[in-house]
């Protein structure tokens, strides 16, 4: 399944058959080397949370544990980010920005591969967030980010949808590999990408936004 340059599609996080995070996202490309999608400033997005309105970072990962949950909307708040999912890889690397709109690194999501759908009207992929990191600096240093609530997590086998931490570890540590050795997608590829100027951003999430998750 090919995705045409320019389709608006949803980026979605998948928590245990829950839809965890929606992020409306432009095709850049799709070909043999992956899927490269651009998240504009003010993209209008949703996440989970609980029945206090909290998300699950901003509570102990055990007051997650309810039964109680809902997906809320809002505006994607970070600077423009692209971000680009290779072909049956266990990761994606997104390319952050300063408020300048200079290349400020790239950020190594750790996650299940990709489950594309294609309902006509809408298209997406759905992931699995395995919440472990790793941040690349422009100078291919870098630093794990989010291992204190990995690990929380990891203490809550029946309810967390981690099953196997040394794979996620190694997934990491393999693409850290490339950032040392300036291979791609660590070798300077997209870092002044600049979208179309014809590519609007969307006021409102699209319909079917929330059908239920691919996988």
């Amino acid at each position: 399944m090919r995705l045409e340059p320019g389709r608006l599609v949803v980026h979605r996080n998948v928590r245990r058959g829950r839809i965890g995070w929606v992020r409306p996202a432009r095709v850049v490309s799709d070909d043999e080397r992956g899927l490269l999608l651009w998240v504009a400033e003010g993209t209008p997005v949703a996440g989970e949370v609980n029945e206090a309105g909290l998300g699950m970072r901003a509570v102990p990962f055990r007051e997650w544990l309810t039964p109680t949950y809902r997906l809320a909307q809002g505006r994607w708040n970070g600077p423009p980010l692209l971000k680009f999912l290779p072909t049956g890889a266990a990761h994606s690397v997104w390319w952050f920005r300063d408020v300048r709109g200079r290349f400020a690194g790239w950020y190594v999501n750790l996650e299940e591969s990709g489950v594309r759908w294609d309902d006509g009207g809408l298209a997406g992929v759905d992931i699995v967030d395995q919440d472990l990191d790793v941040w690349v600096r422009p100078d291919r240093s870098w630093e794990w980010k989010d291992e204190d609530e990995f690990v929380e997590r990891l203490a809550f086998p029946e309810h967390y949808w981690v099953t196997d931490e040394a794979a996620v570890r190694a997934e990491g540590k393999r693409v850290i590999a490339l950032a040392e050795a300036g291979v791609f997608p660590f070798d300077g590829t997209w870092c002044d990408f600049t979208p179309p100027a014809h590519w609007t951003t969307p006021d409102r999430l699209p319909e079917g936004w929330n059908r239920p998750p691919a996988r």
